[in-house]
């Protein structure tokens, strides 16, 4: 299993399901999340095995209000934290003056 999948498996509950890899399509109503591998750490050996995988999974609310964008993103944090994926740090907070969106990402480091 990939920690893209395991983002998704973890996330499509959310939203009425609106959540994609990297970007929402167009004509995506908000609320909606989005998903990317942002990096993560490497655990190759000596021996050139590496075992287990890491991801740093940065995962994205995108919300008409501040409000509503804080609020998805708890639910985000508990879905992560179900699968056993650890925040890095706190959400931090965006507005997107083209679309008039609020955003909050917060970034997981997911082991597989």
């Amino acid at each position: 299993m990939t920690a893209e999948a395991i983002a998704y498996g973890a996330l499509s509950g959310l939203v009425n399901g609106n959540v994609f890899p990297d970007v929402a399509p167009a004509a995506t109503v908000a609320p909606w999340i989005t998903y990317q591998a942002a990096g993560g750490q490497d655990f190759t050996n000596l021996d050139n095995t590496s075992t287990p995988l890491n991801s740093r999974m940065q995962v994205t609310v995108w919300a008409t209000t501040r409000s509503e964008a804080a609020a998805i993103m708890l639910q985000v944090r508990g879905a992560m934290l179900a699968v056993k994926a650890v925040p890095i740090g706190g959400a931090v907070s965006s507005f997107e003056r083209d679309t008039l969106l609020y955003g909050s990402t917060l970034d997981f480091s997911i082991f597989y």
